[in-house]
């Protein structure tokens, strides 16, 4: 791996330069708003020594899903429900967080997937998208209208992965170019071993990290994927995704990451 110099005289990973590059750069231009507020010092551990989590950017316990818009195939319940967001639906449902950020940053949260024998107790597809842009309207998300049906979101340009999709028998990673009927998907990205799908009825932390060209994707502080991007989406909207299916979601967070010096 090729290395740069800090302050210090210490050896840097090269893509943690062009971590911190990327995000200048995009403050500078002013394309995306930050929090007003002062972002909230935490002790959370960083997955990745080779970074730091330096600040909450957001802090989500769901209280009321007023930060949160959604898009139903089919009707269907999403609500704030005992500090979770509740989502039990018969088909495609997105719920999106209205307001974007931009990189470097990680988001974390914890879903259950819920099976006790409910009308939509289907355990599968416990999906997310983030730094998402719809290439329609790539300045505002909530120009192009959806309905929830999973082909609508084909024009997306961003990261996603479906854990536990197809029924949870595949958990796949894919890099959306905004195409109306490509959707690009590595070998090393398609995985089916038991390891890689959901446990029902149990909590599992979920963390997507967004750092100039690393992307990742851990669950239970084990790493399912990581792709080094030559053209990164650094910034964007996150969601949930899913179809047929009840789950919990809790603790959403958003962090500030920062080179390890």
């Amino acid at each position: 791996m090729k290395v740069a110099e800090n302050k210090s005289g210490n050896l840097l990973p090269i893509w943690l330069v062009v971590c911190a590059a990327v995000s200048f750069q995009i403050s500078a231009t002013g394309a995306v708003t930050q929090p007003t507020t002062q972002p909230s010092p935490t002790t959370v551990p960083s997955p990745d020594d080779r970074f730091v989590i330096a600040n909450t950017l957001l802090a989500e316990d769901f209280t009321n899903i007023d930060n949160w818009q959604y898009e139903l195939e089919a009707g269907g319940v999403v609500r704030a429900k005992d500090s979770a967001l509740e989502i039990d639906v018969p088909a495609g449902c997105t719920v999106w967080l209205k307001k974007p950020f931009e990189g470097p940053i990680m988001v974390e949260y914890e879903a259950t997937v819920i099976s006790a024998g409910g009308a939509n107790d289907r355990v599968s597809d416990l999906n997310c998208f983030w730094m998402a842009r719809d290439s329609r309207s790539p300045d505002d998300l909530f120009a192009t209208k959806r309905g929830g049906k999973f082909a609508e979101y084909n024009r997306l340009t961003c990261y996603y992965v479906g854990l536990g999709g197809n029924g949870n028998t595949t958990t796949r990673f894919r890099r959306y170019i905004g195409d109306e009927a490509v959707r690009p998907l590595l070998p090393e990205h398609d995985l089916s071993g038991k390891s890689d799908l959901i446990v029902a009825n149990a909590p599992q932390v979920v963390r997507l990290v967004a750092c100039g060209k690393l992307v990742q994707f851990y669950r239970d502080d084990r790493r399912l994927f990581q792709l080094l991007d030559d053209a990164p989406y650094t910034s964007g909207w996150f969601a949930f995704r899913t179809t047929a299916n009840h789950m919990l979601v809790k603790r959403f967070r958003v962090y500030r990451l920062a080179p390890k010096s």
